[in-house]
């Protein structure tokens, strides 16, 4: 299923708010602001592991606030000209031709998603395998594609969601979201139609 112009700029908003809602992130940004800085500058200054920062950088850099430029051995990360000056209501008002089309294509999702998730968290997981598979393919979102994770990580982005870190991992697992190997982790392609 190809995704339309609509669906592809929702998706393009919803990830810069999505960027921004975790607190790294938010200090990381901060820190940028006053000035262009490195990887291993970030996680000496916030106290945490370089691959983190790496992590917390692409996020950044995948929903248009950062861009990076090369700097002899470094990359070196900058803010996106004008950002942060556009008004909020630019970002969140939608364009509503084909918002109908989406929306009944998305329903099923969407009310599960509205069933299960409240606050950015998940009330329970599904006992139904369907609306189980649609949970499971909105958090392994929360990972990137191509970087392996150790478990430890795995269950400190499944604890933002729910509790239950090790039948989340196992679902995801038997689901073929995600891989696992002598305890890495890594996303699977095809993971979730996005």
């Amino acid at each position: 299923m190809s995704e339309t112009t609509a669906e592809k700029d929702l998706e393009t908003r919803a990830q810069l708010f999505k960027a921004l809602g975790h607190p790294a992130r938010l200090l990381i940004v901060n820190l940028i602001v006053e000035k262009p800085r490195h990887g291993e500058e970030l996680a000496a200054i916030l106290h945490l592991k370089p691959a983190t920062i790496s992590h917390h950088l692409a996020q950044l850099t995948i929903a248009g606030l950062l861009q990076a430029q090369k700097d002899q051995y470094y990359q070196m990360y900058s803010l996106v000209k004008g950002v942060l000056e556009r008004p909020l209501r630019d970002i969140v008002s939608l364009p509503q031709p084909d918002l109908t089309a989406e929306v009944q294509e998305d329903a099923y999702k969407q009310k599960v998603l509205k069933a299960f998730v409240k606050r950015g968290r998940l009330t329970q997981i599904p006992a139904q395998l369907k609306k189980r598979q649609v949970i499971l393919e909105h958090l392994v979102q929360e990972f990137e594609p191509g970087r392996q994770y150790t478990e430890q990580e795995v269950n400190h982005t499944l604890l933002d969601f729910h509790e239950d870190v090790a039948s989340l991992r196992r679902y995801m697992i038997e689901t073929k979201l995600m891989q696992r190997e002598r305890g890495i982790y890594w996303r699977t392609e095809g993971d979730g139609g996005r």
